[in-house]
């Protein structure tokens, strides 16, 4: 093992993900930098490091030096002070202040950071702000690095190890230690598989309880992110033996003791769930039944007359079908509205308000994002609000609308509600009082939610609700080729493909995928903008079925957004480069910024000097440490799955045989009804065949329709 010293001068690259760097170094004595390769926990430019390793030549860069370990050191120099500092190593300090404070202090400049960092206020620019600032920041990097040069030998990445500092602080070398698979369950995006790893390293035991217990919990979280409330025994135990490499009988012994700690709960003998979702179901179905037996609130006499006064005053004539829901709705206290785009929902619910509204009642509006809150209001006239916000979510005490706290309301009306989840849904029961009408609002052949449960499809199968089914297509929709191509898609019916100048739908035949990629550059930035004057980043959007591939999520954003966001600022993160004015997308619930799974904004702001970016959402500007960027992507192609319950002017999506695993018709029909003025197919004639015959819906496990049925039938 060699030994080698010197001066960071360039940081070439640096992998997020795993921590490995390609840095260039000045040694003594040497005219060229010489270049190092490992993982080096974030070192500084400007920082003196020692390292030790071996040299190797590689074929393509020449000679390397490979290190296996580092240690890095503050800079002696003035020179070297200032560079170290203007690196954007610490939050507050930027290439311009590093120079100010080193001309003012010179070598005595980290003592006074360390020790008297009050006096930075003797610099030109740095107020009192400022300095809490730099103080504050050049404690947590020490700390920081601390906690990589540990999590360094057990190849944690570096991002990785700042969310752990941020999660424990100073008790993060201890808690590892202690309980590396606490990390699984307490720091977003470190899984089990890194935790286990960790503890591998650490010398625990491959069959010891604590593994098995952290091992059963993270395959339920599995199942929960594919839309499973429970595992079945045979499930849970097969996926943790494959999983764990361990014998069954040791994670047979493992359910017990989970049982009687109540981090599982049992039901029937072969579900398991993890508790907040066995509640969830349990509670939402319960309240389901507590609502409906509630007094009613209206009788039908008064109905019949009010819905003549309306058709007569705003010369309104309203079909059988919505008659009948009006009638339905205002003689429940619990129904479902369903049917496809263009059978007339949104009128419907309009009517059924009017109504209401006429007999005094105080109705309330949401919708699960904010995107679909916003349709909603625009298209009754009325406030709607997102869920969250209706229930007045605050971190961390949580909901504050309860059954102790009730919505103020007579009537709920909730659209979209195929996106809706069981925790969701129950934190929504919660809040309705038991006097309250509900009336829920969704297409029930969408996607399911992306969170665990199948709730509108669920309530439907119960038979135990009113449920109204909207079927005919208004006259006005028969126009619109993209309403009647869904509803063919739906019925397993080719879709009519053949496009036009008065054309909504339109289908480009092309089985190349760097064709395909080339022809949505060229829609997106060119053609569709020219023809509809819309703007390429807010109008149009790509779906796609798959993350990977030429035509996957992650290529598509790197391509679209060279091609469409010009801006000379950016940040990378992750591997990702995040530049200014970008359309990203929130991909995890974070209540502390009140942002949610699916909202898409728009970045506004970026500084590296402070560490931070700006994003604006539909409802509010709101800030991310670059540290946060994990939780947001681009999204200037996003899943259809991701989709769900927006709606977006034009849509461009591709649909290939090699989506083989993903080509369903309800992954088609919730791609082709996101699209308002213009869908845009580019595939094969194959693949939409597929996706056609493919009606077999992937089967959830819920239990909620047989909890809602278990009284009988019927009100």
């Amino acid at each position: 093992m060699e030994k080698l010293s010197g001066v960071v001068e360039r940081i070439t690259f640096v992998n997020e993900e795993n921590g490995f760097s390609v840095i260039k170094i000045k040694v003594k004595g040497q005219a060229e930098l010489v270049t190092v390769v490992g993982n080096m926990a974030a070192v500084n430019i400007g920082a003196v490091v020692e390292l030790k390793g071996e040299w190797n030549y590689d074929s393509k860069y020449g000679r390397q030096f490979k290190a296996s370990g580092c240690i890095e050191k503050i800079p002696a120099t003035v020179a070297g002070i200032e560079r170290y500092l203007g690196s954007g190593l610490i939050k507050g300090i930027g290439p311009v202040n590093a120079k100010r404070i080193v001309k003012k202090f010179k070598e005595e400049t980290i003592r006074i950071i360390e020790k008297e960092p009050e006096r930075l206020s003797e610099v030109e620019g740095i107020g009192p702000k400022r300095v809490e600032m730099i103080k504050d920041a050049w404690v947590e990097q020490k700390e920081i690095k601390n906690v990589m040069l540990f999590l360094q030998e057990y190849e944690v990445s570096v991002a990785y190890a700042v969310k752990i500092y941020k999660t424990y602080g100073n008790a993060s070398i201890k808690v590892v230690k202690e309980n590396p698979y606490r990390l699984a369950d307490d720091i977003w995006g470190i899984g089990f598989k890194i935790a286990d790893k960790i503890a591998t390293k650490l010398g625990y035991d491959q069959n010891s309880y604590v593994r098995c217990r952290a091992g059963l919990i993270y395959v339920l979280n599995q199942f929960a992110n594919e839309g499973h409330c429970f595992a079945f025994r045979e499930q849970l135990l097969k996926e943790a033996v494959e999983m764990l490499a361990i014998e069954p009988s040791l994670l047979e012994n493992a359910l017990m003791p989970m049982l009687k700690e109540e981090v599982l709960v049992q039901e029937g003998g072969d579900r398991f769930y993890l508790p907040s979702f066995y509640y969830s179901e349990e509670g939402a179905a319960q309240r389901i039944k507590e609502i409906m037996v509630g007094k009613k609130l209206f009788a039908l006499q008064e109905i019949e007359s009010i819905i003549k006064q309306i058709q007569k005053k705003e010369k309104i004539v309203y079909d059988e079908v919505q008659l009948d829901a009006i009638r339905v709705a205002c003689n429940s206290k619990f129904m479902v509205l369903t049917g496809g785009p263009g059978t007339g929902k949104t009128t419907t619910t309009l009517a059924i308000m009017r109504v209401l509204e006429k007999m005094g009642a105080k109705i309330l509006l949401a919708a699960p994002t904010g995107r679909a809150a916003k349709r909603l209001s625009e298209a009754t006239g009325r406030e709607a609000r997102t869920l969250h916000r209706l229930l007045e979510y605050k971190p961390p005490q949580g909901y504050q609308k309860s059954l102790e706290n009730p919505l103020d309301c007579d009537v709920l009306i909730v659209d979209e509600m195929s996106m809706v989840d069981i925790v969701l849904m129950y934190n929504l029961l919660k809040a309705v009082p038991d006097k309250a009408m509900v009336i829920l609002v969704g297409d029930r052949d969408q996607l399911p939610s992306v969170g665990p449960g199948n709730v509108l499809r669920d309530i439907i199968n119960s038979e135990r609700v009113k449920v109204v089914k909207l079927t005919r297509i208004f006259r006005q929709a028969q126009g619109s080729r993209i309403i009647t191509n869904a509803h063919k898609i739906n019925q397993g019916k080719f879709p009519y493909l053949k496009g036009g100048q008065k054309s909504d739908f339109f289908f480009i035949e092309e089985s190349d995928p760097a064709s395909i990629v080339g022809q949505i550059k060229a829609l997106c930035a060119q053609r569709l903008p020219a023809y509809y004057g819309v703007n390429p980043i807010d109008d149009i959007q790509v779906l796609t079925p798959m993350q990977r591939g030429e035509v996957g999520v992650r290529n598509l954003n790197e391509v679209l957004q060279e091609v469409l966001n010009p801006a000379k600022t950016w940040v990378t993160y992750g591997g990702i480069k995040y530049k200014l004015h970008d359309k990203v997308m929130q991909i995890k619930n974070n209540y502390d910024k009140n942002i949610f799974n699916g909202d898409i904004g728009r970045i506004t702001f970026l500084d590296e000097e402070e560490k931070k970016v700006m994003i604006r959402f539909e409802q509010q500007v709101v800030k991310y440490d670059l540290t946060e960027l994990d939780e947001v992507v681009l999204a200037y192609a996003t899943t259809i799955h991701k989709s769900q319950g927006s709606e977006f002017r034009i849509v461009v999506a591709p649909l290939l045989t090699q989506h083989f695993m993903m080509l369903q018709r309800n992954l088609l029909y919730t791609c082709v009804t996101r699209a308002k003025k213009a869908m845009v197919l580019l595939g094969t004639k194959k693949a939409l065949a597929i996706a056609l015959k493919n009606n077999k819906v992937e089967l959830r496990n819920t239990m909620l329709r047989e909890r809602l049925a278990e009284e009988g039938k019927g009100v």
